[in-house]
């Protein structure tokens, strides 16, 4: 066991684990105490086929069968029962274990902040959650089992033999400080070969999952050659670090299979000697035989259990390196929860630095409740890192954003995300119906305020006219629907919450004029709401209370839709070159 565990930060890692596997101590309990019990039942065997052949078949004492056959069965018998409960409880135990493991991976993950998903792709977490997980489940199953179950048999093994003839005994042992040593060197070279096995996979997930997940993208530029021999140079670097492993089996594992057989051999010379030089029976010879295999498979199964141990020892590390990532953003100790909250947001000379670039300086806004922003701007300019820090998906590293006057740094979370519905740049919908997709944003939602939400953003249009209505089942995010029909349902999404800041990151970009002059409308008809709305359409900003011009990360123009078009700067040039067709009339209007 010392082998496995005796690094300081091999025990680091553990202690999650051994904490989980902990909680299940009773049915692991049960497990062992079937284990140890079938075990001991299992010490009999040899000695009574020893005895069979001393009294029965040397001596010719028949009635002796009537005594030890049916002790035979009763052994046999009792070994089944006992196999099945040993086997369920721990089986239950590991699974119970991995489940939890599981679950409190995946809850950790989804505390995490955006900042960790910046850096860290989803085929990766996804090898940690299914792969790794798998790895930790075969070890408390298979591998506490077996380790348990071999180390009991060695050491009653070994106190019996002792027994039966110590001279022999100590002749059999000789070989077994090699293959400790042997076994030993086995666990240090697969342990680092299995950690780039972890690292392999999860990069061969990643181009599988992109490459599967974007396969129309793949398909329509042609580009399938091109993708199989990506996941193809993938695939043969997996080959490589496991054909590494395969090769350090095949090196250390005949070492260890020549050694436990070398052990038979002394037994059977050095036992026939003490055979024939009357010191033992023919009967206590076999029986010694048949426990030295108790000693020869427990070696024979070290390289096997090394192997299992140690993927489990580099999933565990994979594992814990997730469990180590703090969320950058959580409540402070004791945030506010106002009752009430009305949607004032005031960002304050707030500036932003993401990997050591700056992205927003000295940005001062005051959107008053039910008031309209909008922002404009180039790609890269800042605007959905500004609109970010309201829902503190990010902190801001300079300044302050205020909601009702309280930092939304000091505010608490939960409730503070609560009060703000963002519709994303990139629309994301769920592999489920469209109702289920609309009630993300508020399962709690009364049907009426659904199908309020349905109607405003105009998703009853073209949901009225398919055959299962709002049950319908929609693909991987949202295949079948249009891109103008994915923003629609995005935007029934963060309707039905009933928020009291709304956030739209170019939510409408896909929407045709008319549509998007109807979703203007009905939003203009919910009072009380602040809106922040990231545009690239004149059309979708020209009504809103106060414009920004980003560019660079800064402000560079800021006021209504006639002062900027008055202002002739960048505000001016992009409502040109959309408006072309009417410079004219801009003119006069201008005037």
């Amino acid at each position: 066991c010392g082998i496995f565990f005796s690094t300081e930060k091999g025990g680091t890692d553990l202690k999650r684990l051994l904490k989980l596997i902990g909680k299940q101590w009773w049915s692991y309990a049960i497990g062992f105490a079937a284990l140890i019990t079938a075990i001991v039942l299992d010490m009999f065997n040899p000695y009574l086929i020893g005895r069979i052949i001393d009294k029965v078949i040397v001596n010719g004492e028949i009635p002796y069968l009537r005594i030890v056959l049916p002790a035979l069965a009763a052994i046999t018998i009792g070994r089944a029962i006992l196999g099945y409960t040993k086997e369920y409880s721990i089986d239950y135990s590991a699974s119970k274990v991995v489940l939890n493991l599981r679950k409190a991976l995946f809850d950790h993950i989804q505390k995490l902040s955006f900042s960790f998903f910046d850096k860290n792709n989803t085929g990766e977490l996804m090898s940690r959650v299914k792969e790794d997980a798998e790895n930790v489940l075969n070890a408390c199953c298979f591998g506490i089992m077996l380790f348990l179950e071999q180390s009991i048999y060695f050491i009653i093994a070994t106190f019996i033999l002792f027994t039966l003839n110590w001279k022999l005994a100590l002749i059999s042992l000789l070989t077994m400080p090699l293959i400790e040593y042997v076994v030993f060197r086995l666990q240090k070279n697969i342990g680092k070969t299995y950690e780039k096995i972890s690292d392999q996979r999860a990069v061969l997930n990643t181009t599988a999952q992109e490459n599967l997940a974007g396969v129309r993208l793949v398909k329509a530029f042609g580009r399938e050659k091109h993708e199989i021999q990506k996941f193809l140079m993938q695939n043969e670097e997996n080959y490589k670090i496991n054909f590494e492993q395969a090769k350090i089996m095949a090196r250390y594992n005949p070492a260890i299979e020549f050694l436990s057989n070398v052990v038979l051999v002394l037994v059977i010379s050095f036992g026939g000697y003490f055979v024939i030089g009357k010191e033992m029976s023919l009967g206590t010879l076999v029986a010694f035989s048949n426990y030295i295999y108790m000693l020869i498979w427990p070696m024979r199964m070290m390289g096997w259990l090394t192997n299992v141990l140690a993927q489990c020892l580099a999933s565990v590390k994979k594992i814990e390196n997730i469990f180590e990532e703090e969320p950058t953003v959580k409540n402070c100790k004791n945030p506010q929860r106002p009752e009430e909250l009305r949607g004032h947001i005031v960002f304050d000379n707030v500036s932003f630095s993401f990997a050591d670039a700056t992205v927003l300086s000295n940005i001062s806004i005051d959107a008053r409740q039910g008031g309209t922003v909008a922002i404009m701007g180039i790609t890269g300019a800042g605007k959905s890192s500004l609109v970010n820090l309201i829902g503190r998906y990010y902190d801001c590293s300079e300044g302050h954003v205020y909601f009702d006057g309280i930092d939304v740094r000091e505010m608490d979370l939960p409730l503070l995300r609560k009060n703000v519905s963002a519709i994303m740049q990139d629309t994301f919908l769920f592999s489920d119906t469209i109702e289920e997709n609309i009630r993300f944003g508020a399962y709690e939602a009364t049907q009426e305020e659904f199908m309020k939400a349905a109607q405003d953003a105009q998703v009853d249009e073209f949901v009225s006219q398919m055959p299962e209505g709002y049950g319908t089942v929609i693909g991987e995010r949202g295949i079948g629907l249009s891109g103008g029909q994915k923003q629609r349902i995005s935007i029934a999404r963060a309707l039905v919450r009933n928020a009291k800041v709304l956030i739209m990151d170019d939510s409408t970009s896909a929407l045709d004029m008319q549509t998007e002059y109807a979703i203007q409308k009905a939003m203009e008809n919910r009072k009380g709401i602040t809106r922040f709305i990231i545009a690239h359409r004149v059309s979708a900003v020209k009504n809103a209370d106060e414009i920004l011009y980003f560019h660079e990360g800064r402000i560079v123009e800021r006021g209504t839709h006639q002062e900027l078009l008055k202002l002739r700067g960048l505000y001016y040039d992009t409502y040109c070159e959309q408006y072309r067709d009417y410079v004219k009339e801009l003119e006069k209007e201008v005037v």
